[in-house]
C-alpha cells in the first residue's frame, strides 16, 4: 500500500480539478460546474490556518491551480479588502484569485469569411496552439476566463478537429483555440450606453486618494466602483508605473487588447497579456481603464499605470464611453469623453 504525503495529496487534487476543465466534451455541451472556483494568478499563495496574514501557514498554492471555495468570510484585516475564502486547508485571501467557472460552449461553424468575432474564455484557462512546418504544433500562450479575443476563420486544430483561429494584433502569428472554450459575445450586449446624452454632458471622475472611480450624466452619478491605479513607483526600465493626474479625453477603444510586446517564448509569469477586454485608452503613453483576470484586490494601487477594473465594470463603461464602438471594429478613435484624475 502506497501512503500519499499531504503534499502529493495537494498536488494530485490540483491536477485532478485542473483535467476538469479541458477534458473532452463527449455528448454534452453547455456543460457547466456550479461549485464556486478560483484560480490563482500569481507564482504562489499561502494557505492559512485562519482568514489573517498572522495566521499558521498550513500549505502553498502555486500560479494557475484551482480551488474550491467552501464558503466566502469577511475578516478584520485587510480593511479595504477583508473577503477570504475558506478551501481546504484553512483560508486564502482572495487578493491574488480570480473566481472563474467551467462553462464549456457549442461551436459556431458558420463564420463568413473575412469577417472577426468577439468571443471571451469560458473556462479558468486555455492553451493557445500555433503551426510552423518546421516545428510542427506546439503550445503558445495561456488565455484565461474573461479575456476578449478575436476569432477570425476555424480550421483543423492539433487534435483533428477544428478549433478556432485567434488574430492577435500584437503577435507575429496567429494561433489557435479550442472552440467549446470561448463563448460568442452578442453584439446586442455591446450596444451603447445613453448615447443620446450629449458630448459635453458625460464625464468620469477618478479619485486616486480613495480608488474610487464615478461616471456622471448631467452631474448625477450613473455609476461607481472601486478600481486599482498604477503603483506609484518606478521600475527598471526607469518608466514610472504611475496613474498620471490631469484632465484627459478618451482617445480610443479596443475590446480586445495584447498588452505587452507579443513575445511568443515568454512564459506564464512574464507580463504578456493577450485579450484584456474593454480597453479604453486616455493618454498617448497607453494609460487606460480596462478588465482585469489577474487580481482580485480593488481598493489600492496594483497596476503598471492603466486603470484596473472588474471585467463586467471595464464592459459598461466600455460601452458608456465615447467614442461610441458599435461594430465588430477592432479598434474605435475619436475625441471622447473626458476623465478628470486626481488626488483628493
Amino acid at each position: 500500500m502506497t501512503t500519499l504525503s499531504r503534499r502529493d495529496f495537494l498536488k494530485l487534487s490540483a491536477f485532478a480539478l485542473g483535467n476538469m476543465a479541458f477534458a473532452p466534451i463527449k455528448e454534452r455541451l453547455n456543460l457547466f460546474d456550479d461549485r464556486m472556483l478560483v484560480r490563482v494568478a500569481t507564482d504562489a499563495i499561502s494557505v492559512h490556518s485562519q482568514p489573517n496574514d498572522e495566521a499558521r501557514i498550513t500549505g502553498q498554492w502555486y500560479r494557475d491551480d484551482l480551488l474550491t471555495v467552501y464558503e466566502e468570510v469577511t475578516a478584520e484585516t485587510p480593511a479595504y479588502n477583508p473577503v477570504w475564502y475558506r478551501v481546504w486547508g484553512g483560508f486564502v485571501h482572495r487578493a491574488r484569485l480570480q473566481r472563474v467557472q467551467l462553462l464549456q460552449n457549442h461551436i459556431q461553424t458558420n463564420l463568413e469569411e473575412g469577417e472577426r468575432y468577439l468571443a471571451e474564455v469560458t473556462v479558468p484557462y486555455t492553451r493557445a496552439m500555433r503551426y510552423t512546418k518546421f516545428y510542427g504544433w506546439e503550445p503558445l500562450y495561456r488565455l484565461y476566463y474573461e479575456s476578449v479575443h478575436w476569432i477570425d476563420s476555424i480550421s483543423e486544430g492539433p487534435d483533428g478537429k477544428l478549433w478556432y483561429r485567434i488574430f492577435d494584433e500584437l503577435a507575429s502569428v496567429p494561433y489557435f483555440v479550442q472552440p467549446t472554450h470561448l463563448r460568442m459575445i452578442p453584439p446586442a450586449s455591446l450596444a451603447p450606453i445613453s448615447p443620446e446624452v450629449d458630448f459635453l454632458d458625460k464625464r468620469v471622475e477618478v479619485d486616486l486618494s480613495t480608488q474610487k472611480l464615478t461616471a456622471y450624466e448631467y452631474e448625477e452619478k450613473v455609476f461607481q466602483t472601486i478600481i486599482s491605479s498604477g503603483l506609484n513607483q518606478g521600475n527598471p526600465n526607469g518608466i514610472g508605473l504611475n496613474t498620471p493626474t490631469g484632465t484627459f479625453n478618451v482617445r480610443e477603444k479596443m475590446p480586445s487588447k495584447h498588452m505587452g510586446n507579443g513575445s511568443l517564448a515568454s512564459d506564464i509569469s512574464a507580463y504578456e497579456l493577450p485579450g484584456v477586454p474593454w480597453t479604453s485608452f486616455f493618454t498617448e503613453a497607453g494609460h487606460a481603464f480596462h478588465g482585469t483576470y489577474w487580481h482580485e484586490n480593488y481598493g489600492v494601487p496594483m497596476s503598471h499605470g492603466c486603470i484596473n477594473m472588474r471585467t463586467s465594470e471595464a464592459k459598461w463603461l466600455f460601452r458608456w464611453l465615447r467614442p461610441v464602438h458599435d461594430g465588430p471594429q477592432l479598434y474605435r478613435r475619436g475625441y471622447g469623453t473626458t476623465i478628470n484624475i486626481f488626488y483628493s
